[in-house]
């Protein structure tokens, strides 16, 4: 590693800048599979990704973001509709 005089960053053997390991692209994914568009601002900050990336990235993300939340809604009408008819097959009593 090589340190600057002047302002103390450090650099590997290539010159470039040393990155943060979250902005690793490992870390980048396991954000953006668990947390989705809230890992958004990891891949905007990224010094790694270049601007096209990042747009391409996050158009795709909210895509899937809403194409998923347009399912869960639909799923839970339909789990509303068949317990509301399980109820009345039963009587009422659940």
């Amino acid at each position: 590693m090589i340190k600057c005089p002047y302002c103390g960053k450090e650099f590997d053997e290539t010159g470039k800048p040393k990155i943060k390991w979250y902005f690793s692209t490992y870390w980048v994914v396991i954000g953006l599979l668990c947390a989705g568009p809230f890992a958004l601002p990891l891949i905007w900050f990224s010094p790694r990704y270049k601007p096209a990336t990042k747009w391409v990235v996050s158009i795709v993300v909210i895509i899937v973001t809403i194409w998923l939340t347009l399912k869960s809604v639909e799923l839970t009408q339909t789990l509303r509709q068949q317990i509301q008819q399980m109820n009345a097959e039963m009587g009422g009593s659940f």
